[in-house]
Formats: structure tokens, C-alpha cells, sequence
């Protein structure tokens, strides 16, 4: 069972269970979303072909998180006119779970399947917001108390480097070989 549909100008196909990386949605993470431009449904050798989108067929998901892409590089680049510009890009994305195909008003999964897709991906949406929420604590500790492991590097480093700076001023020797003091 699969169904085509089509977010942020793309089309995907997904199936239950199944997590698709999809163009940022406005709802928060965690969110339950139902996604109505269904392209074509297919389930048990039946295939409902929309013209563009099947009546009545919906495919509902769970926001389980939010990331950015890798970054593109865009050069822009005119010979012999000495113009080049070169900008950076990273695309926004949510990570959709999807928990339920639905066609003529009715679910095309068993009770028991939709129960298991929902709770998976709640479970995904928590475990992600705790790793943020995570995140978000350890910066706001480093920069309220500070790190005091990189303070007391830095203060032996300094004391090393001076250390070194006082022995080799020290016994600095002449020009005919002997040290002076």
C-alpha cells in the first residue's frame, strides 16, 4: 500500500510507517498533519488515479523533527566582465513519519497498524525534542557559568608558554659561545 503526494511543490511517495524528508511545513514538531493533495492511492491491486488529486483521500503524518540541508554553493560568474558572486543556501526541512493512508473517507490500514504507526512516531517526535532541548541546556549552562575545563587549559597554557619565555631569556648565550646571566 502507497500513496503519491505532493508538499512544498515535490511529489513523494510514501507509504505507512515510512519517514520522508519533506520541504518545512509551519506546524512544530510533534505536530499531527494531514496532507490532502494525494495523487494516487494504491492498495490490494486497487489504484485510485486523481485528476490531479483523488477525492476524498488523505495521508496523515506525525512531525517527528526539523533540520537544515547541506549547504549549496551558488557562483555566479560572467567571463571577461570581472563579475563573480558566490552565495550560500540551506534548506529548511521537517521530517514527516507517515501514520495513516486514507481513501473514501475510510483508513486503509487495520486498527492495530495505525495504533503502532502513531505511537512510533510520537516516540520519534519526543526523543527528538529532548535531544534539543538537550542542546538548548548545555549552551545556556556554557554560557551562563562558562566552560571552567577550557578556562583552567587556557591559564596552564599561559603559564607554560611564560615559563618558556623566562628560561630561554635567561640563559641566552653570547657571541663567542659562553652563556650569560
Amino acid at each position: 500500500m502507497y500513496a503519491v503526494i505532493e508538499t512544498g511543490g515535490k511529489q513523494y511517495r510514501v507509504s505507512p510507517g515510512q519517514t520522508v524528508e519533506v520541504e518545512l511545513l509551519a506546524e512544530a514538531p510533534g505536530a499531527t498533519v494531514t496532507l490532502e493533495q494525494v495523487l494516487l492511492v494504491s492498495a490490494d491491486g486497487n489504484t485510485l488515479v486523481g485528476q490531479p488529486a483523488v477525492a476524498g483521500a488523505k495521508v496523515i503524518g506525525t512531525i517527528t523533527n526539523e533540520a537544515r540541508g547541506k549547504k549549496i554553493i551558488v557562483f555566479k560568474y560572467k567571463s571577461k566582465k570581472r563579475y563573480r558572486r558566490t552565495q550560500g543556501h540551506r534548506q529548511d526541512h521537517s521530517y514527516l513519519t507517515i501514520t495513516d493512508i486514507q481513501a473514501n473517507g475510510a483508513s486503509l490500514l487495520s486498527e492495530e497498524e495505525r495504533v503502532r504507526y502513531t505511537r512510533l512516531a510520537a516516540r520519534a517526535a519526543r526523543r527528538s525534542q529532548a535531544r534539543m532541548a538537550e542542546l538548548v541546556e548545555t549552551l545556556a549552562y556554557d554560557e551562563a557559568i562558562g566552560d571552567q575545563a577550557a578556562v583552567a587549559r587556557d591559564e596552564e597554557a599561559i603559564e607554560q608558554a611564560d615559563t618558556r619565555t623566562e628560561t630561554a631569556t635567561r640563559a641566552k648565550p653570547s657571541k663567542n659561545g659562553k652563556v650569560k646571566k
